[in-house]
């Protein structure tokens, strides 16, 4: 079986890389096409469990998934959902999580889910690519809408919206991004600490207080009309954030009254003001490069403008010298 799976990847790593050399030439711009469907019709059954709105929805979320893990806790609920926001270029950054820090199989006794998040790509050849990992590795969920910066929100809506139908029971979940490195440790045993009661309404990480940039240079740009306010509520950097998973489904319905904007962890933070709950400064969330050091990363949770190729070093360094003091 380990052999089989070794083929598929090996495999998989050079049609990854085929297909990138054939994008440099061609772009083709085909619809989605995958083999692996959910049916909106059985979603929408799922979408009972989120309760009663009375109220139209004024951003509805009606997208469906192409590409969906159900049964990923069905007989078992982790104790922590991991949910990596990426693009569909990035597999050497999935693949250098899923060796490392992002490997289920870390914490023995501790069940942990990880889960990459990626709407649907103009480019079919990489549709098709993001299709064929997700046979292999069974850790990737897509909806149908397009794959873009502006639509960072959409993607962690898709994350909670998941989380809230299909595995509801999990104690925490963690939204970061592809390019972060995650002292597990730390998260795990200083920050969530399994033999305790789990949190509930509890929401954690680099907090931020700020207000809208009105430039229009730049890429946080924010327009009068869309946010008229002089001040944002509140809100984590969407590098790395920790919640109670009862706040997924609060988020994910609360959104659903709550006018989109691009910037996907002001938006949260929106969500969060309008359900009352404060998010919790954590220094150990850092949403910046931070030069290795071994005493140094011991002491954070996350870390930020991370390559595949230094995870590995990192991750390595750090699992060997775990007898070492600093």
């Amino acid at each position: 079986m380990a052999s089989k799976v070794s083929c598929l990847y090996v495999l998989t790593v050079v049609c990854w890389a085929s297909a990138l050399w054939y994008l440099s030439i061609t772009r083709p711009t085909s619809s989605y096409t995958v083999h692996r469907t959910y049916d909106s019709t059985s979603m929408a059954r799922k979408n009972v469990s989120f309760g009663n709105i009375r109220t139209r929805p004024i951003n509805p979320h009606s997208f469906d998934f192409l590409i969906n893990e159900p049964a990923k806790c069905e007989n078992n609920a982790p104790f922590l959902i991991i949910l990596i926001s990426t693009t569909h270029k990035e597999f050497d950054a999935r693949q250098a999580i899923r060796e490392t820090w992002g490997d289920e199989n870390n914490f023995k006794g501790i069940k942990i889910s990880t889960l990459f998040l990626l709407g649907k790509n103009t480019d079919s050849v990489l549709n098709q690519m993001v299709e064929q990992e997700s046979q292999i590795f069974h850790d990737i969920i897509v909806e149908d809408f397009i794959d873009s910066y502006h639509n960072l929100t959409l993607k962690t809506l898709m994350g909670m919206r998941w989380v809230a139908t299909f595995c509801s029971k999990a104690k925490y979940v963690m939204k970061t991004d592809s390019d972060i490195f995650v002292n597990m440790d730390n998260l795990i045993y200083k920050l969530l600490k399994p033999n305790t009661k789990p949190r509930r309404r509890y929401f954690t990480g680099y907090v931020i207080n700020g207000g809208p940039i009105r430039d229009v240079r730049s890429k946080w740009y924010m327009p009068r009309d869309l946010y008229p306010e002089s001040n944002y509520p509140p809100f984590c950097s969407g590098t790395g954030y920790i919640f109670s998973a009862d706040v997924a489904e609060m988020i994910y319905k609360t959104s659903l009254h709550t006018r989109l904007l691009h910037l996907e962890d002001v938006y949260v933070g929106l969500c969060l003001r309008k359900l009352g709950i404060h998010p919790f400064q954590n220094s150990g969330f850092n949403h910046w490069k931070m030069a290795y050091s071994l005493c140094r990363y011991r002491r954070v949770i996350t870390v930020h403008q991370i390559s595949p190729e230094e995870m590995h070093r990192i991750w390595n360094d750090m699992s060997s010298k775990k007898h070492l003091r600093c």
